[in-house]
């Protein structure tokens, strides 16, 4: 099976790294890693590209990566920091000559249908995204070219949020709770993604402390946290603090499953 690449567009949490106002430490810095994009992440195995979300920085996460098309979007949730950029395929739908395969939960569409309603009237405004939607639903993998996924429903605090497993590759975002049977998904996996917010407790997402005990429990060797905003600290700092195998991911990094 050809290994799985993983890469970062952007590991920031909603309002990104630096934040609008903000002169924290961190948000100063001028250390690349400590400057997030929103979370999203390109699938690559060397024929099927796919990306996990499509958050408001879409367009300059794609110029940055050089990526020139896509095979689909996979949607974790329909948070705006995960569906903003929907309307930025166009290009995409241009060059590509079609429309784009967006992979959803029956939730997640319906929200779709009326943040993007231009996109999916009968009398389409020219010029509006072309969005094909393709029901998915935890428990029941699904194919996008040569890859199987995998998906993994966790709590977003009181929503479903869907990860995925790809290969040996796991990839969770703004999760705060999973059920053990779900958890059995990720055990086996060489690499795993999930969210760290900060230090501090929030009622939706893992703080680092919750990530890390999670991350242990699933016993994955290799472990990348993402969905961090400003309050994490410094990552050269935070990273230094970490157990081994555990790191804070930034943008651009590039992961292969073994």
């Amino acid at each position: 099976m050809t290994p799985i690449e993983l890469e970062f567009l952007g590991t920031g949490t909603s309002g990104g790294v630096p934040l609008i106002g903000c002169s924290c430490s961190v948000c100063r810095s001028e250390d690349v890693r400590d400057y997030r994009l929103r979370s999203a992440v390109m699938i690559r195995d060397g024929h099927t590209q796919v990306m996990i979300d499509c958050g408001p920085d879409f367009r300059q996460q794609m110029l940055r990566s050089g990526q020139t098309s896509l095979d689909a979007i996979v949607l974790t949730h329909e948070h705006m920091d995960h569906v903003a950029g929907l309307d930025e395929v166009r290009p995409l739908n241009y060059h590509q000559g079609g429309e784009m395969p967006i992979y959803c939960t029956q939730r997640v569409e319906s929200r779709l249908r009326q943040q993007f309603a231009y996109a999916f009237s009968e009398n389409k405004y020219p010029g509006a995204p072309e969005l094909v939607l393709h029901a998915i639903e935890p428990g029941k993998p699904f194919q996008i070219g040569h890859q199987r996924w995998q998906p993994i429903l966790g709590k977003h605090g009181t929503w479903p949020v869907l990860g995925f497993r790809i290969g040996d590759v796991v990839y969770l975002t703004d999760v705060s709770g999973m059920e053990e049977a779900e958890m059995d998904k990720i055990k086996g996996a060489s690499i795993l993604v999930v969210n760290a917010l900060r230090h501090t407790p929030h009622v939706s997402h893992f703080s680092l402390d919750e990530a890390v005990v999670f991350s242990r429990e699933t016993r994955v060797p290799e472990v990348w946290f993402t969905h961090i905003s400003h309050q994490m600290g410094l990552h050269a700092e935070v990273t230094a603090t970490l157990p081994a195998g555990m790191a804070l991911a930034f943008d651009g990094l590039r992961l292969t499953g073994a």
